[in-house]
């Protein structure tokens, strides 16, 4: 049996208080919190580990301990917070129709593309690598599980998360060319031998 308890449910359970927010306030501030890392633990407190030593029972006796713990806590996020949102409202002054044009753009025409086409440059720069040629993979090939071919080896490209998912794994049996994404570049992982 699977059973669901909304966060309101749980807020009321908790008797936390509803605090509400003007339209686009949330995300706008999740956001400017991302970028400033306001609610961080150096800033804030490893709250995993306070809350365990915690040793009240209610909201209101939790703020209290807290505050006596990291007083300055919550006015350091705030402030961080802020910075990014005037930086926020000064680029919003720049964003024109142009502008919003330009991103759609790059969303769909050059990211589309990059995420779906991105094993192409994966082959390319692993064959560049090994001083081999390569090429896509021909439909039949794909439904085998191959990706490409560096040289006259086979490959699959997988993302490195598929190490983690025994259950859906299938038995490829080609060279294996395992990426992790970050925030700024592709890390791929390969072994140069199985191109040799």
């Amino acid at each position: 049996m699977v059973s669901r308890i909304s966060w309101n449910d749980i807020a009321q359970e908790l008797e936390i208080d509803t605090v509400e927010f003007p339209k686009y306030a949330r995300p706008l501030l999740n956001l400017a919190n991302q970028y400033a890392q306001a609610t961080r633990p150096p800033v804030v407190g490893q709250m995993s580990e306070l809350i365990e030593e915690f040793p009240g029972d209610c909201v209101h006796e939790w703020e209290e301990w807290y505050s006596e713990r990291m007083p300055e806590a919550m006015n350091e996020a705030v402030d961080r917070i802020e910075v990014k949102i005037k930086a926020f409202r000064e680029v919003l002054d720049q964003v024109d129709r142009e502008t919003t044009a330009r991103w759609v753009r790059d969303l769909v025409i050059c990211k589309t593309y990059q995420g779906m086409r991105f094993q192409a440059a994966v082959l390319k720069h692993v064959a560049a690598k090994t001083s081999n040629e390569w090429t896509r993979a021909t439909l039949q090939e794909e439904a085998r599980g191959i990706d490409g071919h560096i040289g006259s080896t086979p490959v699959s490209i997988k993302p490195e998360t598929y190490e983690a998912m025994k259950q859906l794994q299938e038995e490829i049996g080609v060279a294996m060319i395992v990426y992790r994404k970050t925030r700024r570049h592709l890390e791929v992982e390969f072994d140069p031998d199985d191109f040799r």
